[in-house]
């Protein structure tokens, strides 16, 4: 697949993700044997159903009003994307995807993440999503940025944005 080919799959997928949020379109832009894993957590899904399930349950539902996602860069090969970025938003409900088994704090949060996603001809095949947990533990007030741990908090977003700011 040509890279603007793979970049305009990727928008479209994207759109049938978080802005119509509609499971079987984000499914649509998928192979047939398709996988998502949040690596930090260990959740995600595994076939058309499993996938499925994850979309339907876990990520759209848990999807806060005020989620933002900012691209700071994006690399294309031969077959993956791979999406530098990051995410802010209000812990206001369930985010089994990002804090599951985590009561809402209706703390902010903002963090550095990368999507590899890994584009076969006849769609995605998988998307593996890392970011540092921790970071986001300190912001929604479970673990103390004061603790003597080398942990930065949201400084870690603030840092990289002014790094990868251009001039």
């Amino acid at each position: 697949m040509r890279h603007d080919d793979m970049l305009e799959l990727w928008a479209d997928h994207q759109q049938a993700e978080f802005e119509a949020r509609d499971v079987e379109r984000t499914l649509a832009t998928m192979t047939d044997d398709p996988h998502i894993l949040m690596v930090p957590i260990m959740v995600g899904g595994r076939g058309p159903d499993g996938v499925a399930r994850f979309y339907r349950e876990l990520f759209l539902p848990g999807i806060p009003d005020d989620l933002e996602v900012t691209d700071l860069s994006t690399t294309v090969g031969a077959d993956r994307i791979v999406a530098e970025r990051v995410m802010t938003g209000t812990h206001s409900l369930a985010m089994p995807w990002l804090l599951p088994g985590v009561d809402p704090t209706h703390r902010r949060f903002e963090v550095p993440h990368v999507v590899i996603v890994h584009v076969a001809d006849d769609g995605i095949a998988s998307e593996h999503i890392y970011w540092d947990q921790a970071t986001v533990l300190i912001q929604v007030g479970l673990l103390d940025e004061h603790a003597g741990l080398p942990i930065v908090g949201n400084d870690q977003s603030r840092h990289l944005r002014e790094i990868a700011a251009p001039g």
